[in-house]
């Protein structure tokens, strides 16, 4: 998850493979994937009537991204922000009678900056834990949880990893916690320790696998899935899906948007149209039925 996102392999152009295999990663996808769901929002007025004078009276939704994690947000060949949170958050301002306006961020300064206001909102896979929700209240519109990947040709035991080296997304639940925690217990078992490697986008996470230069990759599910499912013939699962946490939508600490937004998504939720968008991203195994704030159990 990131924890940044139960964050996870998310591929860039790992659906070209030439350009992989040249040890080059980007953050663009082909513009085959689907870059925009097909449903049809209508404003809720008494919804909306719960947002923020300023935000309503702007009419815009400023939402801060790290667009490095596809399929969830990515950065396509035609040079837009696209992606299954950015379709989700979409019909969630269309719902509102906003426009939904993204800014491009570092992933570690989009709580910073929703803090102090420079953003209304930060979309981009944010674990909510308990941690978090000291800084901003989140709300909760899925569900995801860690899994790993190797190579074709060998066999990778996520309980059996010592001595390997496991890459990562820098600053995601799996580089600050999971991978962390699991080569401290094998330096207890007097094993070797886990050689983490962290990468700034996902994308040169699982190029490192594609490469040979490391033996594993660990992400959120539904983007470490979509990564293997890009680069089949060289990439495999590994183990089962395990933590499973919320994905939460950062809002500033005690802001009506977040009571908003929640019930926006209540009423996706409600009219299929919630559903719709994550089917068609195959993201359905995750939907949630009811959206909390601030729902962190750890």
């Amino acid at each position: 998850m990131r924890f940044g996102r139960i964050a996870t392999v998310g591929v860039g152009l790992l659906a070209t493979g030439s350009v992989v295999l040249t040890g080059c990663a980007s953050n663009k996808e082909d513009t085959g994937t689907p870059t925009g769901s097909k449903v049809s929002v209508s404003v809720q007025a008494d919804v909306a009537g719960l947002l923020p004078a300023a935000i309503k009276a702007k009419g815009v939704l400023s939402i801060a991204v790290a667009p490095n994690y596809p399929p969830n947000e990515y950065v396509n060949t035609a040079n837009k922000i696209v992606g299954w949170d950015i379709d989700v958050m979409n019909a969630v301002a269309a719902k509102l009678g906003l426009k939904a306006t993204y800014q491009n961020a570092t992933f570690d300064n989009i709580v910073p900056g929703v803090t102090t206001g420079k953003y209304d909102v930060g979309v981009s896979s944010f674990t909510d834990n308990l941690k978090r929700e000291k800084s901003v209240d989140f709300v909760d519109y899925f569900n995801a949880g860690t899994q790993w990947a190797g190579p074709i040709g060998k066999t990778v035991d996520p309980d059996n990893a010592c001595g390997l080296r496991v890459a990562v997304q820098t600053s995601t639940a799996q580089a600050t916690v999971d991978v962390p925690a699991r080569s401290a217990k094998c330096a207890a078992a007097g094993k070797a320790k886990i050689k983490i490697q962290s990468y700034h986008d996902q994308a040169s996470a699982t190029s490192a696998v594609v490469l040979g230069k490391a033996d594993a990759v660990v992400a959120d599910s539904p983007v470490i899935a979509y990564g293997v499912k890009q680069v089949s013939t060289k990439l495999k699962l590994e183990g089962q899906i395990y933590d499973a946490a919320p994905y939460g939508y950062a809002i500033k600490k005690g802001s009506p948007l977040a009571q908003a937004i929640q019930k926006a998504l209540a009423a996706l939720i409600a009219d299929g149209s919630y559903a719709t968008i994550c089917a068609q991203w195959g993201d359905s195994a995750g939907e949630i039925k009811t959206p909390t704030i601030n729902g962190a159990t750890g």
